[in-house]
C-alpha cells in the first residue's frame, strides 16, 4: 500500500478537504466570530468586557462558584462511580443486569429534569421534606444553591465514571489480579497499588467529562440554584437578557469558558499520556461471589446508589399521573396531565425525534469518515480535520448555540431559527463520541485486510464500505448511541437556537417548569424518559454484547 502520511488529491483526499470546509465554515468562523465580539466593540479592540467582567465581584464570583462545584461533582462521582465498576467487575452482584440498564437510564436523562423532581421531592415543600418534618420534626436541609446541585450533579453523572471505568476493567487481564493475590496483595491495597494505577487514564477521561458536563451545565442552576450563580446562567442572561441584551460581554464570557475548558482538557491529557500504556485482556476478570458482611456491604452500597439514581425518574412519572388544580398536585389520580400535554407540545415530540435523526445519520457518516482519515490517512489535514472535531468536545454547549446564531442570522447565511441551525448544532456538539468510539475499534482492525481487499482488485471506496465500515459496527454504534441520547436530551444549546416551530421535548419541559405547570412537566418528562428507554433496547437489538461502556 502506498504511503498515507502525505495528502494526495484521491478520493479520501477530496473527503478530507470537504470535512475540513465543513468545520471551517461551521464551527471555526462561528468560534472566529465570536472572539471577535469579545474583543471588538463599536470603538474598536478593547478589553472593556473582559474588565467589566473580572472586576466585578457579580460576575467573577460566578466563575468561582462554577469551580467550586464541578470540582465537588468530579470527586464525588469517582467516589461513587469508580467504586461501583469496580464490584460490578470483580464480584457477582445480585441484579447486576437490571443495576446496569437503571444506571445507564439514569445517565441519560436530561440533568435539569433531576434537578425538577429533586425540588419536587426536597424543596421546600417537597415530598420527603413534608413526610420527614411530620414525621420526625426534623428540619430537611436546603435542596437549593451548591447542596442541591451537587446531589442532582453526583447522581447523574457518577455513570459515566461508572461506564468508562467498567470498560477499562473489561481490558485488565485477570493475571495480573492473579499475580498480585499470590504475592499477598489483596483487598484495598490491591485496588490501590494494581488496578487503579492500570485505569488512571480512564479515569481521568471520565473525570474530565464530569467536570466539563457539570461546568457547562445550565438547567440545572437555573433552577435551583437561586443565590448560587454560575457563570452559565450569567452567560445565558446577558445574551438574550429581556431587559438589555450585552452580546459583546456574554462573548467574553463565551472566551473565558474556552480557556477555561481548554486548560483542563490539555491538563488532563498531559498527564493521561504520561501514565498511558496499553493493555491485552487475554484472560478478563472473572466475578467472584460475595460472602458474608462484604456481601452485605456491597449489596448495600450498589443498591441504595442506584435507587438515589433512579428515584427523581421514578417520582417524575409517579407525578404525571397525579391530579393537578392550576399549577398545584391534589389527591387523586388521572391522565389529565398527559391530556393537556398534547395541546402544549405542538411539533415538539416530532421535533425530538426529527431533528436528532437527522443529525445522527450525518453524525454516524461523518464519524466513521473522519476515524478512517485520522487512523489510515494521517497526513496534516486529517489531523487538522481530528483536532477540529475534538474542539467541541470541550466548549459549553450554551456558547456554541450563541456562536451559531449571532454567525448565521444574515444573509446569505441566514440559518437562525432553521431547522438546519439546530442539526447543525447537534452534529457539531457530538460528534466527538462517536469519532473516538469509531478510532478506538479501527486502531484494533489490521490494515492488511484492507490491503488483501485492494490486491484483489476492490476499489478503496468499495473496501471501506464493505469490509472496513462492517468490522467497525461495534464502536460505530457505541457511539451512535451515547450521541443519541445526549441528543435528545440537549438543552443548553436548543434554548439558544429554538423557534416556535423547532421547540424540543426538553425545551417543552424546561418552559412548563418555569411556568409552573408541573403536572404537564412531569408528563412530557415522563414521555422523553420513555424515548430513552427505547433507544437503548435498540442499542441492545444491535449490540453484540448489550453493553454499554466508555
Amino acid at each position: 500500500m502506498k504511503n498515507n502520511n502525505r495528502f494526495r488529491l484521491d478520493t479520501w483526499g477530496i473527503i478530507t478537504l470537504i470535512t475540513l470546509a465543513i468545520y471551517l465554515l461551521f464551527m471555526v468562523y462561528p468560534l472566529g466570530n465570536l472572539i471577535k465580539m469579545a474583543f471588538y466593540g463599536d470603538n474598536g479592540f478593547t478589553l472593556d468586557n473582559f474588565i467589566k467582567f473580572f472586576s466585578k465581584r457579580y460576575y467573577s464570583s460566578t466563575l468561582i462558584n462554577s469551580f467550586k462545584v464541578s470540582l465537588a461533582a468530579t470527586a464525588t462521582s469517582l467516589l461513587v462511580g469508580v467504586p461501583m465498576a469496580y464490584f460490578f467487575a470483580m464480584y457477582r452482584i445480585k441484579g447486576k443486569g437490571l443495576l446496569r440498564i437503571l444506571i445507564i437510564i439514569s445517565s441519560m436523562s436530561a440533568p435539569f429534569v433531576g434537578a425538577y423532581a429533586w425540588i419536587l421531592l426536597l424543596g421546600r415543600n417537597g415530598a420527603i421534606t413534608n413526610f420527614v418534618e411530620g414525621l420526625l420534626g426534623i428540619s430537611v436541609p436546603d435542596i437549593y444553591g451548591f447542596n442541591g446541585m451537587l446531589l442532582v450533579f453526583t447522581s447523574q453523572l457518577f455513570s459515566l465514571i461508572f461506564l468508562y471505568v467498567a470498560g477499562a476493567l473489561s481490558k485488565v487481564d485477570n493475571s495480573l489480579l492473579e499475580a498480585s493475590e499470590n504475592m499477598g496483595c489483596i483487598g484495598v491495597r490491591r485496588f490501590f497499588k494494581i488496578v487503579l494505577p492500570l485505569i488512571t487514564p480512564t479515569v481521568l477521561a471520565g473525570a474530565l467529562l464530569v467536570f466539563i458536563r457539570a461546568l457547562s451545565d445550565f438547567g440545572t442552576p437555573m433552577l435551583m440554584g437561586e443565590g448560587y450563580r454560575t457563570f452559565p446562567v450569567i452567560l445565558y442572561t446577558e445574551f438574550v437578557g429581556e431587559v438589555s441584551q450585552n452580546k459583546g460581554f456574554a462573548s467574553a464570557i463565551a472566551v473565558v469558558a474556552i480557556l477555561i475548558t481548554t486548560a483542563v482538557f490539555f491538563a488532563q491529557n498531559f498527564v493521561s499520556k504520561r501514565k498511558s500504556f496499553s493493555m491485552n485482556s487475554l484472560h478478563p476478570i472473572e466475578a467472584k461471589p460475595l460472602h458474608g458482611i462484604m456481601s452485605v456491604l456491597i449489596h448495600l452500597f450498589c443498591y441504595v446508589v442506584v435507587g438515589i439514581a433512579m428515584l427523581p425518574q421514578i417520582y417524575v412519572i409517579y407525578t404525571s399521573f397525579k391530579k393537578t388544580s392550576g399549577t398545584i398536585y391534589v389527591d387523586g389520580y388521572s391522565l389529565d396531565s398527559y391530556v393537556n400535554m398534547f395541546t402544549r407540545l405542538g411539533r415538539s415530540i416530532q421535533n425530538t425525534i426529527i431533528i436528532p435523526v437527522i443529525a445522527l445519520m450525518a453524525v454516524v457518516l461523518m464519524a466513521i469518515l473522519i476515524a478512517y482519515l485520522s487512523v489510515r490517512r494521517r497526513n496534516i489535514l486529517s489531523s487538522t480535520v481530528d483536532v477540529l472535531s475534538m474542539v467541541p468536545y470541550i466548549i459549553p454547549g450554551t456558547v456554541v448555540g450563541i456562536a451559531l446564531v449571532t454567525s448565521f442570522s444574515r444573509k446569505p447565511l441566514a440559518f437562525t431559527g432553521t431547522m438546519f441551525i439546530m442539526v447543525v448544532a447537534l452534529i457539531i456538539r457530538r460528534l466527538p463520541y462517536t469519532i473516538r468510539s469509531s478510532v478506538a475499534i479501527l486502531q484494533q482492525i489490521p490494515i492488511t485486510i484492507e490491503e488483501a481487499a485492494l490486491s484483489l482488485g476492490s476499489t478503496k471506496m468499495k473496501t471501506f464500505f464493505k469490509i472496513t465500515v462492517p468490522m467497525m459496527s461495534s464502536g460505530i454504534v457505541s457511539g451512535a448511541i451515547l450521541s443519541w441520547v445526549t441528543m435528545i436530551s440537549e438543552l443548553s444549546t436548543a434554548m439558544i437556537l429554538y423557534t416556535g416551530r423547532t421547540q424540543t421535548l426538553t425545551v417543552a419541559i424546561y418552559t412548563q417548569i418555569i411556568r409552573g405547570n408541573y403536572g404537564i412537566a412531569a408528563a412530557m418528562a415522563s414521555v422523553l424518559t420513555i424515548i430513552t428507554i427505547i433507544s437503548l433496547l435498540i442499542f441492545n437489538r444491535f449490540s453484540k454484547n448489550g453493553e454499554i461502556t466508555m
